[in-house]
């Protein structure tokens, strides 16, 4: 009966715990989330029981890696389940959470400010139901959703959001970021990997799970194997979008789980060392004492003892420091090896060097922290495309809306001040050549996340101050002809 409800493999490491093993049932070993495929063309009422099934088998899987990642990401790691044999009244379970350290320069560094739409062209129309659009999803706190959303991304590989039309919003759709152990997407199996259905798993009011599963134009309720809902609407998509972080949908820390437990173990064992150190055995020799004489040995702080049978008689501290210095220089060979398989900027700013502006850049990491930071970028971009077509789809039928997802560009507005100086003078000699288009200077700079909207506020602005301009220009000219 117990084998059947924790498995044969996790009742074998359940008794290792039991007899005072250090390994425990929360290590385990990570290599990101499955993708679930269906061979079935179409999921329908008569075959989403059996997809279900087939399907929920991988859930699980990764519901249960996912919420070990949640925990670990909070501080529950597994040196809190630490057990020491020898000695064990000294036991110290400390957690380094770099896993936290991780995952918050990641979300913050990725979308620290808001994601924003710009068009791809300069159509009037078209700016101006782009503004629009960045209304709503501004009414929708779509900031805050995408922080949730990239959050969930970077602690456990990939995350789920789901759209749905409003009920007496402000905008015409809703926006909600799921659960992702409470959430999955069934895909085709063949090449192209077309999402089928988007399941959210809830419960009704007596506790029994319910699947939701919604398809292209289908709305599904299933529980205990039976379909209890089924209903059209009108979407024309699956309405749960995945935003996976990679391919193999690994987490920011998954990598380095070997590394942030061996950091944690270092750092319960050196304390551990200090406690032993300080707490040290009395060894007495050729002398015997008993409990009451140690008590007041204790107290007083000092013991008379007598040699016997002419055997020099002694007491002494047994002390064993460990090598600190040692200790530490591993330590820091660990996390440096996390900061660059993670791709994140080491510490080495406060040292001092002879080293400037792109040497700085390149030698504590933030190049590193960039690229990884623009493969993100790329990602994202692939599925919010997708969001964007189910948007635009929902704003067509009730706002009229004729904006599609390719005039639209996403722009994450990360601030990027690197070689300002030299990218606003390649900005002034563009634009002081008249053989090259303003825009073009705008545009090849990098001072702008937006160049389209940076070089129409310019030109609006330089248009709107143009007639204050010339007379001082003409008064210039004058005196140099003078």
């Amino acid at each position: 009966m117990i084998a059947r409800a924790f498995g044969l493999k996790r009742l074998c490491v359940f008794f290792y715990f039991a007899q005072g093993g250090v390994a425990t049932e929360q290590e385990r070993k990570l290599f990101g989330r499955k993708m679930i495929v269906t061979n079935a063309k179409e999921i329908t009422k008569k075959n989403i029981v059996k997809i279900l099934d087939q399907a929920s088998g991988i859930h699980r899987q990764n519901a249960s890696d996912i919420r070990y990642l949640w925990n670990y990401y909070r501080g529950d790691q597994p040196i809190l389940n630490r057990i020491k044999k020898v000695r064990p009244e000294i036991c110290n379970r400390i957690v380094e959470n770099r896993a936290n350290e991780i995952v918050s320069f990641k979300v913050g560094y990725l979308c620290g400010e808001p994601i924003q739409y710009v068009g791809r062209t300069g159509n009037e129309r078209t700016e101006a139901e782009i503004t629009k659009l960045n209304t709503y999803m501004l009414d929708n706190r779509k900031s805050s959703r995408d922080r949730e959303l990239v959050e969930w991304q970077m602690v456990c590989g990939t995350a789920y959001r789901l759209v749905l039309p409003a009920q007496n919003a402000e905008a015409p759709f809703e926006i909600f970021t799921l659960n992702p152990d409470a959430a999955y997407v069934i895909y085709s199996s063949d090449f192209r990997k077309r999402p089928l259905a988007g399941v959210i798993l809830g419960k009704d009011e007596e506790g029994r799970e319910v699947a939701s599963v919604y398809t292209e134009n289908r709305y599904f309720e299933v529980r205990d194997g039976q379909v209890i809902r089924a209903e059209y609407h009108a979407l024309g998509m699956v309405p749960v979008i995945e935003y996976p972080a990679n391919n193999a949908r690994l987490g920011s820390f998954e990598i380095v789980l070997p590394l942030l437990n061996a950091i944690n173990r270092m750092a319960s064992n050196r304390m551990d060392g200090v406690e032993q150190f300080i707490q040290s055995f009395v060894k007495f020799i050729n002398c015997d004492i008993d409990e009451t004489k140690f008590a007041a040995l204790k107290d007083m702080g000092a013991i008379k003892v007598k040699s016997l049978d002419h055997l020099p008689a002694d007491v002494e501290i047994v002390t064993s420091e460990m090598n600190q210095t040692q200790s530490q220089v591993m330590v820091d060979d660990f996390y440096q090896a996390v900061l660059e398989i993670c791709g994140m900027p080491n510490r080495n700013g406060g040292s001092s060097t002879s080293d400037t502006g792109a040497a700085v850049i390149m030698r504590d990491g933030w190049s590193a922290a960039e690229a990884r930071a623009k493969d993100s970028e790329t990602v994202f971009k692939e599925s919010e495309q997708t969001f964007l077509q189910l948007v635009l789809r929902i704003l067509a039928d009730t706002d009229g809306m004729t904006l599609r997802a390719s005039d639209v560009e996403i722009k994450f507005t990360r601030r990027n001040y690197e070689a300002i100086q030299s990218k606003a003078q390649v900005l002034v000699s563009m634009l002081d050549n008249p053989k090259i288009h303003p825009l073009l200077g705008f545009m090849h700079c990098g001072m702008f996340s937006d160049p389209e909207s940076a070089y129409r506020m310019s030109d609006a602005y330089y248009r709107e101050n143009l007639e204050k301009w010339e007379p001082v220009e003409v008064e210039a000219d004058a005196e140099q002809g003078a």
